[in-house]
């Protein structure tokens, strides 16, 4: 009964110092949390207004050859990059987002990927190893796997500004991006979005409403639309490259305060069941150890 006893103790001791390690990590992840949430807030309404702004841009100058980075071919070769922490713990974080890449993957670019002309490219360790297990057929790029050690903006824009090239000399005709996007510290969501060619404004057709005649806006450029337009999309597009890594770095640490948040409450729980399960060993040991003493007092009466 005694060694039953030190085992409960033991265990119950190794939980309360895993419980000080969850503790701490969801305090530390908290205080980064509040930078990177801060980050994405101030980032998110300007990259917004600036890609509603592209959009409308790439629609209205449709078939205009000048605008290279919005022309729709046929995808025979494409990429996916896949943004993903570098470090666990923070529950189905990371699971999420590479689920959906694989589906992009699956769904989208089967027939490329069965041509062998599929690339994924990684930000985050936690991507790369998975899929370097699982897609042996498919060009594995790591080349910018740390970045993701250090957001700065002038780092990030190095891997936006290699995707914008390769696109334009066609090395890959269709550019996907894979990455967490951040809602709140307790809600974070896997979110795929076409990268280039940048998708044009969508239209919604209400068969129910007559058709009313469709007007293009006569944009003005300044200086000139050629200069402007080389300068204004890469810029555009290395501010959203920008705003998808914020997003992931800032639902990582919501993802991980929140489990280390629950696995600290279940370690709480836990050592509660095994300090009952401690006491009742106990009483019924001492019971056991009266109940002797009682029964040889008996026997010696006797």
């Amino acid at each position: 009964m005694s060694g039953q006893l030190k085992e409960v103790r033991d265990r119950i001791q190794s939980i309360k110092n895993t419980q000080q390690i969850t503790s701490a990590m969801k305090m530390v992840s908290a205080s980064k949390l509040r930078r990177a949430q801060q980050a994405i807030v101030d980032l998110r309404p300007y990259s917004d207004r600036l890609n509603k702004i592209l959009k409308n841009v790439i629609t209205n100058l449709e078939g205009d050859t000048s605008v290279k980075l919005g022309i729709e071919r046929p995808v025979e070769k494409a990429a996916v990059v896949v943004i993903t922490s570098n470090r666990g713990l923070c529950g189905a974080f990371n699971t999420n987002i590479i689920k959906e890449a694989v589906r992009v993957i699956e769904e989208e670019l089967g027939e490329v990927r069965a041509a062998g002309n599929l690339s994924l490219i990684f930000v985050g360790k936690k991507g790369f190893d998975y899929f370097k297990k699982r897609y042996t057929d498919c060009t594995l790029n790591k080349e910018h796997i740390a970045l993701f050690n250090d957001l700065h903006f002038d780092n990030v824009a190095v891997l936006a500004q290699e995707l914008i090239e390769k696109f334009e000399d066609g090395t890959y005709d269709k550019v996907y991006v894979s990455y967490g996007k951040f809602k709140n510290a307790a809600l974070q969501f896997s979110q795929n979005v076409q990268y280039l060619p940048i998708e044009k404004v969508k239209k919604k057709i209400d068969p129910d409403q007559p058709k009313k005649k469709e007007y293009t806006a006569d944009y003005i450029f300044e200086p000139n639309k050629k200069d402007l337009l080389q300068e204004l999309i890469p810029s555009i597009l290395r501010t959203n490259m920008h705003k998808f890594m914020l997003d992931t770095q800032a639902s990582e640490h919501g993802a991980r305060m929140t489990a280390m948040d629950n696995a600290t409450e279940n370690a709480e729980e836990l050592v509660k069941q095994l300090k009952i399960s401690y006491n009742k060993a106990r009483q019924e040991a001492i019971t056991k150890e009266l109940s002797e003493i009682v029964g040889g007092a008996a026997a010696l009466e006797g």
